[in-house]
């Protein structure tokens, strides 16, 4: 019987407001205490590091600031490099998890050896209430659901992507300062270097 992979849960947040202590409940709800949890706030002007810091102290969180906003792909850089786990699991602040999201990574990546990375989707069910919100999400959503499952860019807001190979590429392009396509970037890099993401 193949072991399970280790993963590491790597949170980068900037100003995550009321959505990021949505994701740390998700978190506290769904992810078991064996996970290893890392907070990488990254600047900012609202109460995010008071946020990760209290969460820390009733779970197994690591919590790493930077005073000066550099942005997420720095960010996410400073949680890999911290991290442990075989699989870096990149969640934005903005995303929720559900009681299956980690058990699904981890079998996945068992399964499959030959498998780099792996992205997740929207579900069909948005938190937000507004028509725009509805629409794009349940749009991205589709595309995800009804494309094609050999994807050929990787993105950060829910992607898993085993540390070795993450590592070997340079993580993420930090002069990327600003969100932007930091994570696209790193798709093609993965696709150009011959990897596969699902």
């Amino acid at each position: 019987m193949l072991i399970l992979p280790s993963v590491s849960i790597i949170i980068p947040v900037h100003n995550g407001g009321e959505s990021f202590r949505s994701c740390l409940s998700s978190v506290r709800e769904f992810v078991l205490a064996d996970v290893e949890v890392i907070i990488a706030v990254d600047g900012g002007t609202d109460e995010s590091l008071t946020v990760a810091q209290t969460f820390a102290l009733t779970s197994n969180a690591k919590v790493l600031h930077t005073p000066v906003a550099a942005g997420p792909a720095s960010a996410r850089n400073l949680g890999a490099q911290a991290a442990s786990g075989d699989i870096l699991f990149f969640v934005d602040a903005d995303v929720t998890l559900g009681a299956d999201t980690v058990p699904q990574i981890q079998s996945i990546f068992r399964d499959r050896p030959d498998l780099a990375a792996l992205i997740g989707s929207y579900d069909d069910a948005p938190g937000a209430a507004n028509f725009l919100s509805q629409y794009k999400n349940l749009f991205h959503h589709y595309t995800h659901q009804t494309g094609c499952e050999d994807a050929c860019t990787f993105w950060g807001a829910c992607g898993a992507i085993r540390r070795e190979i993450f590592l070997k590429l340079g993580g993420f392009d930090e002069s990327y300062r600003f969100p932007s396509v930091e994570d696209i970037e790193l798709g093609y890099r993965l696709k150009r270097a011959g990897y596969s993401i699902l």
